[in-house]
């Protein structure tokens, strides 16, 4: 017993080694003071002081990945050890490009520049300080669009594939909130976002189902840097919809407890069009409400995280009506509570590592006609995700994982769309990355295995009856990459296959759902959809200009979409879910022009393109026009009180769209002209963040191929100013 006893303490004591990890940051001769260290695994993060020294304790004894970064430098990515450690010595070369980040969506956890997969990074407050709403935002990056159904209402579109088929992670969970609708919104405010990692192509390999098209990977604000405690406080106004967006948060963090909260609050007006004219009910309301605690301990480092969100948002059913600055939305409307919970752990052995994560989503979407709750579904979801990273053979790195879900969804409402019904995902896979001089391969296999029930709802004969169904759906998938990086160049080439269930919409829907104004009837004898993608993608970056293309070429088996019958019920239109191949096709071409010496000065020009059709040559709809946008920004980090100072005018070109689907109408093309200026004051310890935008300046009026309002020929925003300042107290 006394020898149990001691094993059991020695192996307590090991597990709270006080461990430690320092060093000194240089570049160019001399010691770098303010370059921020990262740990992401432990997310803890430092800055060197004044003789560029830095330090991190409590720390556990294995390898962990450490993330270098300063202003006008190169960041690096390290892999090091805090047991028993000598000081680090690092040296800094120039750089004066953006920074890179690591990315956390690919599981190797590498810097941009290092993934076999191009894998987009973008701070979300630069994006959103600058739009209306999150999606909005997302859809001014290049392969991204949106699905919109006012200004309230938005579906991310990756390469022209939309709804289920884009994958949505926050928190490290996935995002399940009735997301097969383009008449739902995303589902997230940008209050207490990071940044966003865009994945363009099928990701089963690392997410199973429903990452057919792509994944967008939301991370959370970071919490603050050892010792530090940091509180700020912002508004933004936008003219437009006479909108205000206040947001307030606190953070602060010790080298073992990390804790931060926020809150936010957005009221919107109805949306005007070129000329003033209002669009009758596309007011809305957001509350949302996000706090995290972090622990770190010896080898264990875990982060618990809770989001509330409600939006309240009317349904435009008028049109061009009813003129009223009004923020309450009118019947119909939409009134969808989430809430969002989840526990990320990793546990640190000498030459591996198991990370988990545990999530569980509450999802109470309502939709409201004339007082009555004709709507009303409650989904619960339960997310698991395992990856056990192997002790390094040679230059290889392997990871093995678990991954799924148990679902349930009920009705409460006078009407159903979908059936009663539970979901049980399992997926395994493992996937390894091999590196050996400019050459790094990575590649990857994944079985899945989804079951879906749906339950009899209704009287057989009667309207609203659905008939009961037990489905299961199986796929195997796999992936290959190949980097190849030589001086400037960086060439990737990716093959890899991806899957999609049919949803509980596409199998069991059997009524009208008032959003789009139609009779679906749903199909329990659907196949999974199958796709095999091929992308290549070459970057060429040098002191003066950087130029990217991409390319794809994506085959779907069994692609579902929605097709008129040519029968009505209750004068709405019949639409059945129906199957067919299809092929999607295109890139995106990009160039970044610097000038050196004339650092602050920059001409980029993006250019993006998709074609989709079936097999029989019919273009499937909803596919975004092609789009060239021309940028020029200037940028300066002065020092003194004004800080970070810059201007950019964008000018966005939409072509006209004449591969239109069977039951849609062509769009004609349009230029929008944006600008924006802002930078940072200090006054004394409050420093303020300050920005002026001009969306859509000239009050172009015009329409997007991929608006929801587009049959009725009800106009996009016309022009909007938005004023933002954040207060860093």
């Amino acid at each position: 017993m006394k020898n149990i006893l001691l094993f059991l303490l020695a192996g307590c004591m090991a597990m709270h080694a006080q461990n430690r990890l320092s060093g000194t940051v240089s570049a160019e001769g001399a010691v770098l003071p303010g370059a921020t260290i990262s740990l992401p695994e432990l997310h803890q993060s430092t800055i060197t002081d004044e003789n560029g020294v830095f330090e991190f304790k409590n720390l556990p004894g294995g390898q962990l990945v450490m993330i270098i970064s300063a202003t006008g430098f190169e960041t690096q990515n390290k892999t090091v050890s805090a047991s028993g450690s000598q000081p680090l010595e690092i040296v800094l070369m120039p750089n004066l490009h953006e920074l890179d980040e690591i990315v956390v969506s690919t599981p190797f956890r590498r810097l941009q520049r290092e993934n076999v997969t191009k894998v987009d990074y973008y701070d979300i407050e630069e994006l959103v300080q600058r739009s209306t709403t999150l999606h909005e935002a997302l859809a001014t990056l290049p392969g991204i669009s949106q699905v919109t159904t006012g200004a309230a209402i938005g579906k991310p579109v990756i390469r022209g594939l939309s709804g289920n088929r884009v994958l949505v992670y926050s928190q490290g969970i996935r995002l399940e909130n009735q997301q097969f609708g383009d008449e739902h919104g995303l589902g997230l405010s940008e209050s207490g976002m990071g940044s966003v990692e865009i994945i363009k192509g099928p990701s089963s390999l690392l997410y199973g189902s429903d990452a057919l098209g792509g994944v967008l990977y939301f991370n959370p604000e970071r919490f603050a840097k050892n010792g530090q405690t940091e509180a700020d406080f912002s508004q933004k106004l936008l003219s437009n919809t006479l909108g205000s967006v206040t947001s307030a948060g606190f953070r602060t963090s010790s080298d073992a407890f990390k804790f931060l909260v926020r809150g936010s609050h957005a009221s919107h007006a109805d949306y005007q069009v070129a000329g003033g004219d209002r669009v009758t009910n596309t007011r809305f309301q957001e509350t949302d409400f996000k706090t995290a605690l972090g622990f770190n301990s010896g080898q264990y480092s875990g982060v618990l995280r809770y989001n509330f969100n409600r939006l309240n948002t009317g349904i435009p059913e008028e049109g061009i009506g009813f003129q009223s600055e009004d923020r309450s939305p009118l019947d119909p409307r939409q009134d969808i509570f989430n809430h969002m919970i989840s526990l990320q752990n990793s546990l640190f052995f000498e030459n591996s590592k198991l990370e988990s994560t545990l999530g569980f989503t509450h999802n109470n979407r309502q939709e409201i006609e004339d007082g009555e709750k004709e709507l009303w579904m409650k989904l619960r979801t339960l997310h698991y995700d395992i990856k056990y990273y192997l002790p390094k053979w040679g230059a290889t790195d392997i990871i093995a994982g678990i991954q799924g879900m148990a679902q349930n969804n009920e009705n409460f409402g006078e009407k159903n769309l979908i059936p009663d019904a539970t979901v049980a995902d399992l997926g395994v896979f493992t996937t390894a990355q091999y590196e050996r001089g400019r050459h790094l391969v990575q590649i990857g296999l994944r079985y899945d295995h989804r079951a879906v029930t749906g339950e009899t709802m209704g009287v057989e004969g009667a309207e609203g009856f659905m008939q009961g169904f037990s489905r299961n759906f199986n796929a195997a998938n796999f992936s290959a990459g190949h980097k190849f990086a030589a001086g400037a160049f960086t060439l990737r080439t990716n093959v890899a296959t991806g899957f999609r269930s049919p949803n509980l919409a596409e199998l069991g829907s059997n009524g009208v759902h008032h959003g789009t104004n139609r009779f679906v009837r749903g199909n329990a004898s659907l196949k999974n959809e199958q796709n095999f993608q091929t992308d290549i993608s070459l970057d060429y970056d040098t002191e003066h200009w950087d130029f990217f293309i991409n390319g794809f070429y994506n085959r779907i088996a069994n692609y579902i979409y929605l097709s008129p019958s040519g029968e009505q019920i209750d004068e709405y239109f019949v639409f059945d879910y129906l199957q067919d191949d299809a092929t999607l096709f295109g890139g995106e071409v990009g160039i970044h022009f610097h000038p050196h010496p004339l650092d602050f000065l920059h001409f980029e020009t993006t250019f993006e393109t998709v074609t989709a059709q079936r097999t029989n040559g019919e273009a499937l709809p909803l596919i975004p026009a092609n789009n060239l946008n021309n940028a020029v920004r200037v940028s300066f980090n002065s020092a003194g009180a004004f800080r970070n100072l810059f201007a950019r005018a964008d000018v966005s070109t939409f072509f006209d769209q004449r591969r239109n689907g069977r039951f849609e109408a062509p769009t004609g093309g349009y230029t929008l002209l944006h600008l924006s200026a802002g930078g940072e004051i200090t006054f004394g310890r409050v420093r303020t963040e300050l920005s002026l935008t001009a969306n859509n300046l000239l009050d172009r009026r015009y329409v997007s191929h991929l608006s929801r309002l587009r049959p009725e020929n009800i106009p996009d925003m016309g022009r909007n100013l938005i004023l933002s300042l954040k207060f860093h107290l």
